[in-house]
């Protein structure tokens, strides 16, 4: 039950909105990531992808990759062409020495699109999740064969979204179908990630962990905000300044025997919220919370 704690990078540098942190150097992120006392660190947009110039930057600074997001269609082609999609990724992940695989459908998914309300979620039809979830053990069962843990991540804006969604989705998908349970997705889609982790203990693959400014997330959502919007907003925040008890989340993460990376993403705008001081709020929280409730 041995716990590891990373960080993304997009707090500093935000790969869907470039204009947030952009001139940051990759080398003044890493030694942030570093002096906070992280020991992983996740892909951004300014990282290498050839593992010959990665894993020496990343060496020198201490810290292991833990992994990444892809960006799947499995709305929009089927598993092998999915697998074959993925290859660059997983090569790059195997190389490094990733245990986790990280993969978000977005086929339609909203959240890039300033033009589209955080209440504009798509919706998945009723009989579209059977092929969906048949496809995504297909490639869930394809990368635990290479040695990865599959981590499905659910997130605002996309089709696993609500409470509904992640329960049509558990349903009609297979145990290597994992999770990357994200707290603050999770939260604002109205997901009762405690129950997730109680209900759903073999599913938890990996953990994002991110706190949220309720008066702020209302504003917005009520104002027709994108989730972009929302971003540049302040609804989202780090572990230790929002409305999130990090300390039944630990409690509930010891007692399903979990282990692995917990990794802090919260997304905003550095200009405003410097990302050193609130990753290293962010850090010692969890690090507080989960001595409390005997993570080791």
């Amino acid at each position: 039950m041995t716990i590891r704690f990373g960080v993304s990078p997009i707090a500093w540098a935000n790969d869907d909105m470039p204009e947030l942190g952009g001139d940051t150097p990759l080398e003044s992120i890493l030694a942030d990531i570093r002096d906070v006392g992280f020991e992983g660190v996740e892909l951004g947009g300014k990282f290498p992808r050839d593992a010959a110039a990665l894993k020496p930057l990343l060496d020198g600074y201490g810290l292991d990759l833990i992994g990444g997001w892809y960006s799947g269609s499995l709305l929009a082609q089927d598993a092998d062409a999915e697998i074959a999609a993925l290859q660059p990724h997983l090569r790059l992940l195997k190389a490094m020495g990733s245990t986790v695989f990280v993969f978000a459908e977005t086929s339609n998914a909203v959240h890039g699109d300033r033009g589209v309300p955080l209440t504009g979620t798509p919706l998945l039809a009723a009989g579209d999740w059977a092929r969906f979830g048949e496809r995504m053990t297909q490639v869930a069962d394809y990368i635990r064969s290479q040695g990865l843990k599959f981590a499905y991540h659910h997130h605002l804006g996309t089709v696993v979204e609500r409470a509904a969604d992640m329960d049509a989705f558990i349903r009609h998908t297979g145990p290597s179908v994992g999770f990357t349970l994200d707290t603050g997705h999770a939260a604002l889609g109205g997901v009762d990630y405690l129950e997730v982790i109680r209900e759903h203990p073999a599913r938890i693959a990996h953990v994002h962990c991110k706190d949220f400014r309720d008066e702020a997330w209302r504003r917005l959502r009520d104002g027709g905000a994108s989730f972009l919007d929302g971003v540049l907003g302040g609804m989202f925040t780090v572990p230790g300044d929002g409305g999130i008890d990090y300390g039944a989340v630990m409690r509930a993460l010891v007692d399903i025997g979990y282990g692995g990376w917990i990794v802090i993403e919260a997304e905003q705008d550095p200009a405003i919220a410097p990302p050193k001081p609130y990753a290293e709020l962010g850090l010692r929280t969890l690090q507080r919370e989960a001595a409390a409730a005997g993570l080791a």
